[in-house]
């Protein structure tokens, strides 16, 4: 990535920026398997069926993939304990914690809203349903 002058008011990142490697973070975060996965290792360390059992919907796949991309990002922390079978354990690391206050507010204004913001969801659709599309003229 190019330095440019407003990189350094940022403190060496700006997620304004196409390029800013930043984003791929935002990618991560905005994620809501990141968002509910890390809110399930809130706790502490939890065993892969548990999290799969506790995260009604998600599949094996996707908690695999969210699991590595944390793990990855330094966010959350595997422990592969020499068992028969073996038995591995993810937990948030003090990155993860970091940014598990954020993600959990999120989390519970989303619960706390839901009926508002299906209201208004409710409402939009309606005025869209009855009002006529509007006539756009080449100029």
């Amino acid at each position: 990535m190019g330095t440019t002058s407003d990189l350094r008011f940022y403190g060496g990142a700006d997620a304004y920026l196409a390029k800013c490697p930043s984003r791929t973070i935002l990618d991560v975060l905005a994620n809501k398997w990141t968002m509910l996965v890390m809110g399930a290792l809130a706790d502490g360390p939890v065993r892969f069926g548990q999290l799969r059992r506790r995260l009604d919907g998600i599949t094996q796949k996707m908690l695999t993939q969210t699991l590595r991309n944390l793990e990855r990002d330094g966010l959350v922390t595997r422990a592969l304990y020499p068992t028969v079978p073996p038995r591995v354990e993810y937990s948030v690391t003090e990155l993860g914690r970091s940014v598990l206050g954020l993600l959990t507010s999120i989390r519970v204004w989303s619960e706390v809203n839901i009926n508002e913001v299906l209201s208004a969801r409710y409402a939009y659709d309606e005025r869209a349903e009855h009002d006529p599309e509007p006539i756009i003229t080449a100029s």
